[in-house]
Order: C-alpha cells, then sequence, then structure tokens
C-alpha cells in the first residue's frame, strides 16, 4: 500500500484550531491526514515532527563522512550519518510527502532547513561525477512518482506568483529548488496568509485554504489509486 510521509516543522506545538495562536501549517496538515485517511484508510501515515526535533544541522564531519564513498567510510562516519539515512530512508519509501512549513521571516524555518541539508545527499538522493559529460549532477528520486504538498502559513498576503510581495516569498520557492534537484516535481501548495491581521481577512484565508486541502485531498487519493491500478 502507498505511503504518506507528513512533517511538521513548526515551532508551535498545536494547532491553531486547538490552541490561542497555535499552528496555522500543524491544523491544514491534521485536515490533510484525517481527509487522506476517510478516503485511503489502508495507506501507511508515518509523522516527522522537525519543528519539534529538529536534525542535527550539517557539520564538517557530516561532510567528511558524506563525500567519503559507502564502502570506505569509518565506524564514526556510519554515526554521524545515522539520523540522515534514516530520514533518506523514510523519504524514499514515501508515495506522497506533505510537509508543513510556516514562513519564517521570509523563508523555511530553520529546523525545515536542516532537514532539507540532510536528505539532499550526494549518492542517496542525488548522484555526482565529475567525470560525467555534460550535467555531472543529476536526480536520484526521479521517475517514482512522488508527490510533494506543501502546505504553508503567512502572517502578511501577496505572497503567490503574480502577488504584490511575491517576490519576497522564499518558502515554496526553495523547496521546490531543493526537491526538484533530487527528483521530486509534482508539487502542490496551500498557504494561509493574514495571520498578522486577525479578524474576518484571516478567518478567510484559513476557510479558503481549508477548502483546498479537501479538494486536493480528492485529487491526490484518486491519483495515487490510479498508480497503484495501472502498476498491477
Amino acid at each position: 500500500m502507498p505511503t504518506l510521509l507528513h512533517i511538521d516543522s513548526s515551532a508551535r506545538p498545536a494547532g491553531a484550531d486547538l490552541t490561542t495562536f497555535g499552528s496555522h501549517t500543524r491544523r491544514l496538515g491534521q485536515r490533510f491526514l484525517a481527509r487522506w485517511r476517510e478516503l485511503r484508510p489502508g495507506d501507511t501515515v508515518l509523522h516527522r515532527d522537525v519543528g519539534l526535533t529538529p536534525p542535527a544541522p550539517v557539520s564538517a564531519a557530516w561532510i567528511h563522512a558524506a563525500f567519503t564513498p559507502e564502502e570506505r567510510r569509518t565506524p564514526w562516519m556510519q554515526a554521524v550519518l545515522r539520523e540522515s539515512d534514516m530520514l533518506v530512508d523514510e523519504l524514499i519509501g514515501a508515495d506522497v510527502i506533505v510537509a508543513g512549513v510556516p514562513m519564517y521571516n521570509f523563508g523555511v524555518p530553520a529546523q525545515f532547513k536542516a532537514y532539507i541539508d540532510n536528505i539532499v545527499r550526494v549518492g542517496r538522493t542525488f548522484g555526482f561525477d565529475r567525470t560525467r559529460a555534460g550535467e555531472p549532477y543529476w536526480p536520484l528520486l526521479a521517475d517514482m512518482g512522488k508527490r510533494l504538498v506543501i502546505l504553508s502559513s503567512r502572517g502578511d498576503f501577496g505572497y503567490d506568483e503574480g502577488g504584490r510581495i511575491a517576490h519576497m516569498n522564499h518558502v515554496e520557492p526553495a523547496i521546490r529548488t531543493a526537491f526538484g534537484y533530487i527528483g521530486i516535481t509534482d508539487v502542490a501548495t496551500v498557504a494561509v496568509e493574514y495571520d498578522e491581521f486577525a479578524g474576518e481577512r484571516l478567518a478567510a484565508s484559513i476557510a479558503n485554504a481549508e477548502r483546498a486541502v479537501d479538494a486536493l485531498v480528492e485529487r491526490l487519493a484518486a491519483a495515487v489509486g490510479v498508480s497503484e491500478r495501472e502498476a498491477a
């Protein structure tokens, strides 16, 4: 059965529907999962909370180990990469990745950047050969049918393409770039805006985002089912 990997990266521990000043991305993520389970109760769902338990940031030792060929790694190198290997294994095993990523100062939270740095791995998720003609880098997760959903939230408004401050949005573009680099290019996005404004505008944005999540679940759940039948 397909596997859905749900990633939370908000520093807020609970959803905005459960507590005052809660997380909008956690709220959208839980709604997505609830609807998904209704439509596909047999699927495996994994949860990775990098917001509350962030991965270790990349270090000099990590870089040394990651760029050492696997057959030449010493025990300390294997230990340094153990967490990264676990995160990469989860990602490789997932058919749908749902990432709740709020905007912090125009970009992704540091916790999620640490996650990206751990899963963009030479030899695991992208290939590199300096002697290769043309492009020396290539994605290793391409053509696997993986789908990525980004659920975001923003204090201001107008960050979507064509919006008044779209040029200041470094959340979805950065995630698309990193995941596209390793071969995950089927990306859908939903975001809540107006968080700093509260009131009716925030309420309307949340309602619109929830409707978008519901529609997205319907579409993706049906698409995953089609892929399964075609492969059978």
